[in-house]
């Protein structure tokens, strides 16, 4: 169904983003290259994450947003990426803090954003703040962007 596109077979407007792509993965994966028939959707995911990435998050606190939008999304592609970046990561200090930051992405996610007092409370009460939980949302809206697309469009 999908064009498992390279640099040569792109949209014009796709390419630069699949050039910085493979140059930094050293390869073009496939997920990039059927996003590609959309340079708008490529171009918007790339910067979504590139802002993620850049966030107060810390790494592990980033990763568990983006499994947990994967594994909700059922992205298997996504999934393995991820836990393989996370076990790069090696263990993180406080894995409740982790849970915490899992359950929030979950509540958001089930609530439209509508998080109760409570639940943002319990987040902040593992060392999270009103910045990081609009980061969270950040994560959400790229990785929900990413994992819709490689379902659609059969990235493996």
């Amino acid at each position: 169904m999908f064009t498992d596109h390279t640099v040569e077979t792109a949209p014009a407007a796709a390419r630069p983003a699949m050039e910085s792509v493979t140059a930094a993965w050293g390869h073009l994966p496939q997920a990039v290259g059927r996003m590609a028939a959309s340079p708008h959707a490529l171009d918007g995911f790339l910067k979504m994450s590139a802002l993620f990435e850049s966030t107060t998050l810390d790494p592990h606190s980033r990763e568990t947003v983006v499994l947990t939008v994967a594994t909700r999304n059922q992205c298997h592609l996504c999934v393995r990426i991820h836990e393989a970046k996370l076990a790069r990561l090696g263990p993180a200090e406080d894995p409740a803090r982790l849970e915490a930051v899992r359950e929030f992405t979950h509540q958001v996610i089930a609530s439209s954003g509508a998080v109760g007092d409570e639940e943002l409370e319990r987040f902040f009460r593992h060392g999270y703040t009103r910045q990081n939980a609009l980061e969270v949302v950040l994560g959400i809206g790229a990785y929900t962007l990413s994992t819709l697309a490689n379902r659609l469009t059969r990235a493996a």
